[in-house]
């Protein structure tokens, strides 16, 4: 520690600290544009400069490190004749177009100036104009405003992992630049909107929508990963117009991921449900909530008296709130019927009933910063959960060795020190290689049900994992959305578990939406002799209750969902949006609130429960989901649905402490013989970014994205030439009695004889399950 004065108070600071921390410290503001925080040291807009003492001239406080003794002084005549100096060069080639730039009111350099510029210009020559960079579809750009702070710059090689933008030229000609004409294409390209201090870089969607203090300034939870990303949406006459982070350096620092910031665009889509509608005669017409509430309570009744209560089944989103998971499990074992399920795109159900607790991350998100190993598989982890895996980019720069096991080796902009790619259906055997070898490493046994399943041969990229997780100090294991989609689900988590048992490693679940543990929270799954998700879909019920789900683009099995949903007599759809397939399967649409417009809770990946209220009114005659429940509850005169507020609701599931029931662990369940492998090609499948849920799907701007335009089917080049297709050819993809035609693109980063083929995609609904056997023929 070091004692230092700083405008004649004295601070005391960690060794290694700089004067911008330690005025941070006291509280005294030093005037600068191109130091922020989590960014590196660039020093050169030279704003900050102080006077410091026996300095010959002044010094940039973000760059100048502390001394012990050091005297410094932010307020002095030498250091604001510094600052004023800087002010007045950058002002310099600045265009004078406050009013119309959207900046405008938020703006670093427009606060600044007040203080330290002058009242008038000195400058006389011809101000340089610097032509405007095409960045995307996402990010706006006026770029004769830019000061070249190098912000953005510092950001997408940093945080967002690849060098996107650059500073070309020198001097007065410099100019931050994409590479080649290129886009920005991170999936955290907004954050750049955020860091500029002037208006060369503004959002794209919100372009001349409002002014600043036009907004109303609101705080929420993103509700489309599991990572629970805090937001602040700011809304004019009761329309979301941006989304801007909210800090939480627990959770989501001081980023959000573009699905997160962009997604509102959806909410104003043309498919928004804002009155019931009821299906007579296989025509669609319009209700009030009383015929619509009373046709849905009648037609349950009838179910259940003429079928059992056990005709009636529920299928909800994750990316409900917990309030509505929980009075949609309520509503329907009230009736009688244990058939209720959150797990749409799961198709192993082997391990219910065997666990432990509810799955979770098995770790808070801000302790993977002090990681040394991790092992991660089959996760498309920096699509499904950006935020996370920033978190881990950033680990690895200290040191953390991170290893993976999966399908298709994807580009997580970060280094994977060992990674072992292969089809779907033989990961248990990679991973009990990497059990084997582990267990040598470690000199710890394995337990009694995996002795005999050792694999004799142990593969050097399994030897190599096994090296890397036995050499951690504080190592975790953690599985993603392949694993948890996959037909070998429950083998695959039990030998997980048993190699994070070795390792003395963590072990956790990544999570698919902001309530996949929520879900498991309030048992929004069947208890005793329910079915599940697959079930429901294979053995039709008579009835269906949905929340926030579509048939063809949230469940495992598209076609087995519109199959069973189309041939129910009942089907009752609480949902913002009317899509095509909604209107082809149900018999009631009930317009239910999205997150903006309803109060409730996501509980993210580590447990924490984040709550938030509605932002915005309930456009047209939408109501609250929870409430929609609720009422329903009362007319079939149900206990326990009396709740006047979400609060209630929550309190009826948050009562005792979420960690002591967090537990990613399966005990009781043997692991499965091991399947001879595949002779065909295997489908990999993945849910595009933006594509996961109804809103994100609806947002036009995250749809003109190269994440969104990603081609559907994909195959590395040995398994495309081994079938005698060339790259970038038409295809007819056949699973199933079912087949499409696409273009198939070259992608040496999918495991060899499988085939990559995106889920919740309209070129693929069409094939049917995630998982399982293709066929590529040539047309």
């Amino acid at each position: 520690m070091l004692e230092i004065e700083i405008d004649g108070k004295q601070v005391t600071v960690e060794d290694g600290s700089t004067i911008m921390d330690a005025a941070t410290k006291t509280g005294a503001f030093i005037p600068h544009f191109c130091y922020h925080k989590k960014l590196s040291i660039a020093a050169n807009c030279r704003m900050c400069l102080v006077q410091v003492e026996k300095a010959p001239k002044p010094l940039p406080a973000c760059a100048t490190p502390v001394t012990n003794g050091m005297k410094v002084w932010t307020r002095s005549e030498q250091a604001i004749k510094a600052q004023k100096g800087v002010m007045e060069f950058l002002l310099v080639n600045h265009p004078l177009d406050c009013p119309i730039c959207d900046q405008g009111g938020e703006c670093q350099l427009q606060d600044l100036a007040v203080g330290y510029g002058g009242s008038q210009s000195r400058y006389q020559e011809e101000k340089r104009v610097v032509l405007s960079k095409n960045l995307g579809p996402l990010v706006a750009t006026d770029m004769t405003r830019c000061i070249n702070c190098t912000r953005c710059v510092r950001f997408t090689t940093e945080i967002a992992g690849e060098m996107e933008l650059g500073q070309a030229f020198r001097g007065e000609h410099a100019e931050i630049m994409p590479f080649v004409e290129r886009t920005v294409d991170s999936e955290l390209s907004g954050n750049i909107i955020d860091l500029c201090p002037v208006g060369a870089l503004t959002s794209k969607p919100f372009r001349f929508a409002a002014r600043t203090w036009e907004l109303s300034r609101r705080k929420s939870v993103s509700p489309h990963d599991s990572l629970g990303a805090n937001l602040i949406v700011q809304v004019k006459h009761d329309a979301v117009k941006r989304v801007l982070p909210l800090e939480n350096e627990e959770v989501n620092e001081c980023w959000l991921t573009d699905k997160d910031r962009f997604s509102y665009e959806g909410l104003s889509s043309d498919d928004r449900l804002t009155v019931p509608m009821l299906k007579e005669g296989g025509a669609w017409k319009q209700t009030d909530w009383q015929t619509a509430l009373e046709f849905v309570a009648n037609g349950l009744r009838k179910t259940s008296k003429e079928n059992g209560p056990g005709a009636i089944g529920a299928l909800a989103s994750p990316h409900s709130t917990l309030e509505e998971l929980h009075l949609l499990q309520k509503f329907t074992r009230a009736i009688g019927s244990d058939h209720v399920d959150f797990r749409l795109r799961q198709s192993d159900f082997r391990a219910d009933g065997y666990r432990e607790g509810v799955p979770s991350l098995g770790m808070s998100i801000a302790d993977v910063s002090s990681l040394s190993r991790l092992l991660v598989i089959g996760s498309f982890l920096r699509k499904d959960a950006p935020l996370l895996c920033q978190r881990v980019r950033q680990a690895a720069k200290r040191g953390l060795e991170v290893s993976a096991v999966d399908s298709a080796a994807d580009d997580w902009k970060l280094p994977v020190r060992n990674r072992a790619v292969v089809a779907p259906s033989a990961i248990v055997t990679t991973l009990l290689e990497v059990l084997s070898a582990l267990a040598s490493e470690k000199g710890v046994p394995v337990s009694e049900e995996f002795a005999g399943q050792l694999p004799s041969v142990i593969g050097d990229e399994a030897r190599a994992i096994a090296r890397s997780l036995s050499s951690g100090r504080k190592s975790a294991v953690w599985l993603g959305n392949l694993v948890v989609q996959s037909e070998n689900a429950a083998d695959i988590q039990l030998v997980a578990q048993e190699i994070a048992r070795v390792a003395g490693a963590s072990y956790g679940v990544i999570g698919e939406a902001a309530n996949s543990v929520g879900g498991y929270l309030v048992k929004a799954h069947p208890l005793v002799g329910g079915l599940n998700a697959r079930q429901m879909l294979e053995q039709p019920r008579k009835a269906y209750l949905l929340l926030n789900a579509e048939p063809d683009m949230d469940f495992a099995d598209p076609v087995a969902a519109m199959a069973a949903l189309g041939s129910a007599p009942l089907v009752v759809a609480m949902t913002a949006f009317k899509s095509a397939s909604l209107l082809a399967t149900a018999d009631v649409l009930l317009p239910v609130a999205p997150f903006t417009e309803t109060s409730g809770t996501f509980v993210n990946c580590e447990g924490r429960a984040q709550n938030f209220h509605a932002v915005a009114r309930p456009l047209g005659e939408t109501r609250p989901a929870w409430k929609v429940l609720r009422v329903l509850g009362n007319l079939f005169k149900f206990d326990g649905f009396e709740q006047n507020d979400s609060e209630a609701v929550a309190a009826e599931v948050l009562g005792e402490e979420i960690a002591s029931r967090l537990s990613s662990r399966i005990s009781g369940l043997s692991l499965a013989p091991a399947a001879s492998a595949s002779a065909g090609l295997e489908r990999v499948s993945d849910v595009p970014m933006y594509a996961a849920d109804p809103l994100v799907r609806r947002a036009v701007s995250l749809q003109k994205t190269r994440d969104a335009k990603a081609a559907p089917v994909r195959a590395s080049a040995s398994t495309l030439s081994a079938l005698g297709i060339d790259a970038g050819a038409r295809v007819r993809v056949r699973q199933g009695g079912a087949a499409v035609e696409c273009k198939v693109v070259a992608d040496d980063s999918v495991a060899a004889n499988c085939v990559r083929i995106a889920a919740a995609h309209p070129e693929t609904v069409a094939l049917g399950a995630m998982c399982g056997q293709i066929s590529l023929e040539r047309i």
